[in-house]
């Protein structure tokens, strides 16, 4: 796969970010030695390969899952950028 300066001028202008023809060449360059480690990657034998969840051969410590804090209902909602008395309200993002 391979991503020309047209793909990247469109990625960039869904994403909303503004790229010169310099800026979008670089990425391009960028973008297409990515993909290309990827299929290298793609190509190794993992067959006989645990899956992992971390490198590092420990074990998360379990804690007691209890309720350290009780009725701070008010004082978090002093934080809300408007006025009510149950939840937050915040303005409309997505049109």
């Amino acid at each position: 796969m391979t991503i020309d300066l047209k793909t990247v001028k469109h990625i960039s202008k869904l994403a909303r970010i503004s790229v010169n023809d310099e800026k979008a060449k670089k990425l391009a360059g960028d973008l297409n030695s990515i993909f290309d480690f990827i299929e290298k990657l793609n190509k190794l034998n993992t067959d006989q390969v645990e899956p992992l969840s971390s490198i590092a051969e420990t074990t998360l410590k379990l804690r007691i899952d209890e309720i350290k804090s009780k009725n701070i209902r008010d004082q978090i909602l002093k934080n809300s950028p408007s006025k009510n008395k149950d939840f937050f309200v915040v303005p409309k993002v997505v049109e």
